[in-house]
This record gives structure tokens, sequence and C-alpha cells, in this order.
């Protein structure tokens, strides 16, 4: 009944009415001063801001991954010349741990050789000392021997013999 009631009544006493009269002024008003070509300035001008930070994002992630990649690269190289220095430095230890026992049995065998040498001059020399004492032992006992049995008579032929001995061994 209540909308019976409305349809009877004016439309300029309907409040439904008003309320559409004053929202079609608005919405005129609004036009007319430019709001809605305002808020869609505004929409465009944040839809191209974004759109620009999105390109922007874009643009440093690229970046981002091209620098990534040069990073991988030059950490694979720093890794095959830490490789490289490696080897070259076991190589070289190697080579000089080699020159040191080379350098080392050299210097033995030197050593050694040294070592005989005065091995063998020491008993030279003992020999010498050994015929060197036997000698004057012999001609000591040869002179008793022969100062016993003939004093006068050989002394020089003696002495001769002594003398000649001495040459012949020494």
């Amino acid at each position: 009944m209540v909308l019976l009631a409305a349809a009877s009544e004016p439309f300029w006493q309907n409040p439904t009415f008003w309320v559409g009269v004053s929202f079609a002024i608005l919405l005129g008003f609004a036009l007319k001063q430019g709001v809605f070509s305002s808020i869609g300035k505004s929409l465009d001008d944040r839809a191209t801001a974004i759109r620009t930070e999105i390109d922007e994002a874009r643009r440093l992630k690229d970046e981002a991954k091209a620098l990534l990649e040069d990073y991988k690269k030059k950490h694979a190289a720093a890794e095959a010349e830490a490789q490289s220095i490696i080897e070259n430095a076991k190589r070289d230890a190697e080579a000089i741990a080699t020159e040191a026992r080379r350098n080392m049995k050299e210097t033995l065998e030197r050593r050694t050789k040294v070592a005989e040498e005065k091995i063998a001059r020491a008993e030279a020399q003992a020999v010498a000392e050994v015929r060197s004492a036997s000698v004057d032992l012999a001609t000591a006992a040869a002179q008793q021997v022969l100062a016993s049995n003939s004093a006068a008579a050989g002394t020089s032929l003696i002495d001769k013999s002594i003398a000649d001995l001495k040459g012949r061994l020494n």
C-alpha cells in the first residue's frame, strides 16, 4: 500500500526524485569543473609512475643478472687461476725437493770421498811411520849385532850399509 500511495502523489514531493536531481546537479557541476578529468589525469599519472617504476625494476633486475653472471665468470676465472697457482706451487715444491735430494746426495758423496781420502792418507802415513819405525828398529838391532861381532873392522861398512838401507826403505 505504501507503494500505491507514493505513486499517487506528485513526483516533486517524492524525496527520491530530489535525491536524483541533486545527484545529477552534482555530476554536472563536477563535469564542468573538470573533476573527472583531473581524477583521470591523476590515475594516468599514477599508472605512468607505476609503469616507470616497473621498467626501472626490470632494468635493475637485468643489470643485477648481468652483474651476477659477470661475478660468476670472475669467480670461475679466479678459481681456475687459484687451481693453476696450486698446481704450479706443487710442481715447484717437487722440483725443489728433488733438487734438495740431489744436492744432499752430492754433498754426502763429496764428504764420503773426502773422508775416504783422509782415511787413505792416515793409513799411508801410519804405514810410513811403521816402516820408518821398523827400519829404525832393524837398523838399531843390526848395529848392535854388528857392533858386538866386529867392532872395528866393519864400522865403515856397517855405516854405509845402514845409510844405503835407510835410503831404500824410505
